[in-house]
C-alpha cells in the first residue's frame, strides 16, 4: 500500500487536472459505469459528523480507471477557527483484480479539489460563456478552491464579490484573492443580497443549515453552484431558489434522498421529479440539453459522490507511483 500525505496530493492532483477527471468520472455516472451506495453519517458530538461513502468504477466503462473504495471523512464545522480544514478523513483504494488495498491517501484537500472542479465541469456546461462577475458566498477552504475552478473554466471573470457569516474572514479571503488574482477587481459586502445582485455566477460554499440565498434576489441568465449542504437537515438556498431555476445535479439517487431543499419543494408540492432536467453527466455527453436560453437561471445542486473521488484518488496513485512519491506500507 502507498500512503499519501496532503501535501503530495497538492502536487498530484493541480485543478487543471481535477476538471478533466471528474468530468469523466460524471460520465461514468450517468452511463451506469458506477456502483454508488447513499453517503451515511452518523453523529459523534454535535455538530461534528462522520461519512462514510463507498463506490466503484466497474471495468469496461472506457473513459477512466476501474477501481473501488471508501472515503471515511469526518466533517467539524469548527475546524476552521483552530486552523483545520473541515474535513478530515482518508480515501482507502483496492484494485479490482484481486480486491488488494492499494492506496490510502489525506482525504481533506483530495475532497476540496474534486468538490470545487465537479462545480467547473457544471459551470463550463451550463454557464453563460460571458460571466463576468462571480458571487463567493462563504470565505472557507472552499471558496479558495472554487475561485480557481472558476477562473480555469471562465476565464472571462473579472469581478469577484465575496460574503461570508464573518467580515474579518471575508476580507482575508477578499485579500488573498486580490493578491493571487490581480486582473480580479475583488469587493467584500455585508449581506449575500448585495453580493449576487446582478452577477453572473454564484458558488455557495458555507456550513449554514438555513438558506443564505433567495430566489428572489437571482437576476435572469445566472449560474448557480449550491455546494455547501450535504445533509437533508441543511440547506443554503430556499425553495424559491429551486423552483425558479433550470435543476441540474450530480445523481439523481441522492438528490432525492439528501438534498434538503429540493426535497422539500417536492413535498411542499412545489415541483416534481421531473424538474430535475439532467445528471451533469448526461449533459457532458450530449444525451441531455444545457443551457438553452441567456436568460436561464441554471442551477449545479451538488452533493459530492464516491465516484469523484475514486477518479482523482486513482490519478493521485498512478501518478505517485511515476515520480516515486508516498510512503509504501506493507500490510502482510
Amino acid at each position: 500500500m502507498i500512503v499519501l500525505s496532503d501535501k503530495e496530493i497538492r502536487s498530484l492532483l493541480p485543478m487543471s487536472e481535477a476538471i478533466e477527471i471528474v468530468e469523466k468520472a460524471m460520465i461514468a455516472v450517468s452511463e451506469g459505469a458506477a456502483n454508488l451506495p447513499l453517503r451515511s453519517a452518523i453523529d459523534v458530538g454535535a455538530p461534528n459528523k462522520m461519512g462514510v461513502m463507498p463506490g466503484a468504477l466497474m471495468p469496461g466503462n472506457g473513459r477512466i480507471d476501474a477501481c473501488f473504495g471508501v472515503k471515511l471523512v469526518s466533517l467539524f464545522p469548527g475546524n476552521p477557527d483552530a486552523g483545520y480544514s473541515s474535513h478530515q478523513g482518508a480515501v482507502v483504494l483496492f484494485e479490482p483484480e484481486h480486491g488488494s488495498a492499494v492506496a490510502m491517501m489525506n482525504a481533506g484537500l483530495l475532497t476540496a479539489i474534486r468538490t470545487a472542479a465537479a462545480s467547473a465541469v457544471a459551470t463550463r456546461a451550463l454557464a453563460r460563456p460571458d460571466c463576468a462577475t462571480l458571487a463567493m458566498i462563504g470565505a472557507g477552504e472552499q471558496a479558495e478552491q472554487h475561485l480557481e475552478a472558476m477562473l480555469r473554466v471562465r476565464p472571462t471573470l473579472r469581478e469577484l464579490r465575496v460574503a461570508g457569516r464573518r467580515r474579518e474572514k471575508a476580507e482575508a479571503f477578499a485579500a488573498h484573492a486580490a493578491e493571487h488574482y490581480p486582473a480580479l477587481a475583488v469587493r467584500v459586502f455585508d449581506d449575500v443580497r448585495s453580493a449576487v445582485e446582478g452577477a453572473d455566477l454564484v458558488c455557495t460554499v458555507t456550513s449554514s443549515a438555513e438558506p443564505v440565498l433567495m430566489g428572489e434576489w437571482i437576476a435572469p441568465g445566472t449560474h448557480l453552484n449550491v455546494v455547501g449542504a450535504s445533509i437533508p437537515s441543511k440547506r443554503e438556498i430556499d425553495e424559491e431558489t429551486v423552483v425558479r431555476s433550470k435543476l441540474y445535479v450530480d445523481y439523481r439517487p441522492s438528490t432525492f434522498a439528501q438534498a434538503g431543499e429540493v426535497i422539500g419543494a417536492i413535498e411542499s408540492g412545489r415541483i416534481g421529479r421531473e424538474h430535475v432536467r439532467a445528471e451533469i453527466g448526461e449533459v457532458l455527453a450530449g444525451n441531455a440539453a444545457g443551457r438553452t436560453a441567456k436568460d436561464e437561471i441554471t442551477l449545479y445542486r451538488s452533493l459530492g459522490v464516491a465516484a469523484q473521488d475514486l477518479a482523482c484518488a486513482s490519478h493521485c496513485l498512478r501518478e505517485a507511483k511515476a515520480r516515486g512519491l508516498g510512503i509504501e506500507a506493507s500490510l502482510d
